[in-house]
């Protein structure tokens, strides 16, 4: 008996149950498939809205942290321009040179000494001729005082620049009329370091 024969209510019938077959098919494929991708979602969302909730608390802690790194960098930064890393020792005789010219007054020489090597840091010692005027030198020290970096001066001994000896010059230049005195002193700078610092070179000099 084909479809054309069947009474309308068993053609209706027939219709209605294949309907039912081919939903109960697409729900076991397409639609719960679907579902499931669905539900998985949704765990995957709840747990991430739990976990930023759990983490909530730590978002004020976590701006302060970073205000605290901020803030340690920035002292790191001042202490290496304070007592530097390494031993920049032209960096350091061109910083006093370039105080010497500001003050008004000519440093000519710079001889090594030994250095001393501490537990964090290294002292660096240079014996320093300069000669000028009285007022002239004495801003210069004020300069070397005011500097960022570290810089102790220590056995100054100053004379008139006819009888520079005096202060232990080791030679004598030809002064410019308002030059009245002559100085030798020790500047000692420091630098930080992790294993023991070299010796440096034995001398340098200018005129």
């Amino acid at each position: 008996m084909n479809f054309n024969e069947m009474s309308g209510i068993k053609q209706w019938g027939l219709v209605l149950a294949v309907a039912g077959l081919l939903s109960a098919a697409l729900y076991f494929t397409y639609f719960k498939s679907q579902r499931d991708a669905n539900d998985s979602a949704q765990k995957s969302l709840d747990a991430k809205l739990q976990e930023n909730r759990e983490l909530e608390p730590y978002k004020s802690k976590l701006a302060e942290i970073d205000r605290q790194l901020a803030s340690l960098e920035q002292q790191m930064e001042i202490e290496k321009r304070i007592v530097p890393e390494e031993k920049e020792v032209d960096g350091f005789m061109k910083m006093l040179d370039a105080e010497a010219n500001k003050a008004g007054i000519w440093l000519r020489r710079y001889t090594a000494q030994p250095v001393a090597s501490k537990e964090f840091y290294t002292e660096v010692p240079f014996e320093i001729e300069l000669d000028g005027s009285y007022y002239s030198m004495m801003n210069f020290f004020d300069r070397v005082a005011k500097l960022e970096r570290i810089v102790n001066v220590s056995n100054l001994l100053v004379a008139n620049t006819k009888k520079g000896s005096e202060a232990k010059a080791k030679h004598a230049y030809q002064y410019a009329p308002n030059e009245s005195v002559v100085a030798t002193c020790m500047a000692t700078t420091f630098f930080s370091h992790d294993q023991p610092a070299a010796t440096p070179a034995t001398a340098k000099g200018r005129i």
